[in-house]
């Protein structure tokens, strides 16, 4: 519950892309296969959660990068580790060990920041849980538009896998993110509430981040920010925002209107602007924290950070600009209709 006491204190920074830090690695094939997984039956380059076992001090470092520019929060790289987004490399079996494994790296990237810098805020380590690469809502099938390729339950079952591990490896938060498809999200809240209820624990607070897609203002299976937000309170999280998709400038809108109707604390990370043609981010890290900091002195946010494009330069701009404003104090909510 220490989070909740720094978010009344403070507005918190979760930090920025893992994907864009770890491409400045340029790692090779050998370098994602590690010993261990040197004569795997197939290509596994691009399995960036796998690397929390194979190179663990590259993730840690990248972990410590951000801690050093300023993040309060530190997400797991475990955007991809289910049995369903691991089916890829034919890795399902791997799913526990990898969010145990990057749970680990974060606490220990924690661990070494704090004792090279004694007496500074705690930090939080936010256990990340990607949106999966099958969804509920939509069918991959354009003839047939009744299709799904997974079921809500072994979607619940992936999820309550990946909890586990991230739960056993140390984390303080679960994340759930990035995300375009509520029904999706729904698995993931209730396979949370169902192992914690199950190993009779305290639950962990819950951050939700949903994506808006496009200028219409709505997730990719259709939901209004609104609706989004409607659709996942029963999970009664500590925060709910919006990351990835938009940048900055094209989001403003929408964390507005989510400041003015969520009943929780509210976050945002954004991209470093729209990718260019070549898919690459060129806002530079001044930019994105001239429009958050706006947000801030709005009274909209409580957690703010970056997405896609962002590096430890574009968090340090960030919590600099931040340090000094009051977080978005909770609205009173009227007891009576």
């Amino acid at each position: 519950m220490q989070i909740k006491e720094e978010l009344k204190k403070r507005i918190l920074v979760i930090d920025g892309a893992m994907g864009t830090m770890i491409q400045r690695h340029k790692l090779n094939e050998a370098d994602y296969r590690g010993e261990r997984f040197k004569d795997w039956h197939c290509d596994v380059k691009g399995n960036n959660d796998l690397l929390c076992i194979t190179q663990p001090e590259i993730i840690i470092g990248i972990h410590k990068e951000y801690l050093n520019a300023g993040a309060d929060i530190i997400e797991t790289n475990t955007f991809s580790s289910t049995v369903i987004a691991m089916a890829d490399y034919d890795m399902q079996s791997l799913a526990y060990e990898l969010n145990v494994a990057a749970a680990s790296c974060a606490r220990e990237a924690i661990r070494q920041f704090t004792e090279e810098n004694p007496g500074t805020p705690p930090k939080f380590v936010a256990g990340a849980i990607g949106p999966l690469n099958k969804t509920l809502s939509l069918s991959p099938d354009v003839n047939n538009p009744g299709f799904r390729a997974v079921s809500f339950d072994e979607v619940a079952s992936a999820y309550y896998e990946q909890i586990t591990g991230l739960v056993d490896g140390g984390v303080d938060v679960i994340l759930i993110e990035t995300i375009f498809d509520t029904l999706n999200a729904k698995g993931a809240i209730y396979a949370v509430k169902k192992y914690f209820r199950d190993q009779q624990k305290p639950e962990l607070p819950v951050m939700i981040s949903g994506t808006i897609t496009d200028a219409s203002g709505r997730t990719l299976s259709g939901q209004t920010l609104e609706a989004f937000y409607t659709s996942v309170m029963h999970a009664n999280p500590l925060s709910i925002g919006l990351n990835c998709a938009l940048g900055a400038a094209e989001m403003r809108s929408h964390i507005e209107e989510l400041s003015q109707i969520a009943a929780c604390y509210t976050s945002a990370y954004p991209n470093a602007g729209l990718p260019n043609a070549m898919g690459e981010y060129d806002e530079q890290p001044h930019e994105t924290a001239h429009f958050i900091e706006e947000w801030a002195e709005q009274g909209f946010v409580n957690i703010v950070g970056g997405c896609c494009g962002t590096t430890p330069d574009h968090i340090k701009h960030i919590a600099d600009n931040v340090r000094k404003i009051q977080p978005r104090p909770l609205p009173v909510l009227e007891a009576t209709l």
